[in-house]
């Protein structure tokens, strides 16, 4: 059986126009095996805001993930955390 991914990490290109980042988190937070998702604005340019999302749930599948972002004209600019298994591990804190 393969482990179930728990928390992904995204880094996406959302046109300007177009859907809110409410009504994207809520599409996200929709699909089956999403428990929550968090939508945070890093840029805005003339045609694209660039935004990071965490998707945190038992059992999330990224190809729907990335398909329904699709549909909503988004595109992964990159994945840039995956966490899966039994529960969700956090990184340790390093000490400076």
């Amino acid at each position: 059986m393969v482990a179930p991914v728990r928390r992904l990490v995204l880094d996406i290109l959302k046109p300007l126009k177009g859907l809110s980042i409410i009504d994207v988190g809520r599409e996200i937070a929709s699909l089956p095996g999403v428990d929550g998702v968090n939508v945070t604005v890093r840029e805005i340019d003339v045609e694209t805001v660039t935004l990071s999302m965490t998707i945190e749930g038992t059992d999330i599948d990224f190809n729907k993930v990335k398909e329904k972002l699709e549909e909503l004209g988004c595109i992964i600019h990159s994945v840039d955390q995956v966490v899966a298994g039994k529960k969700i591990v956090e990184e340790p804190k390093l000490e400076e």
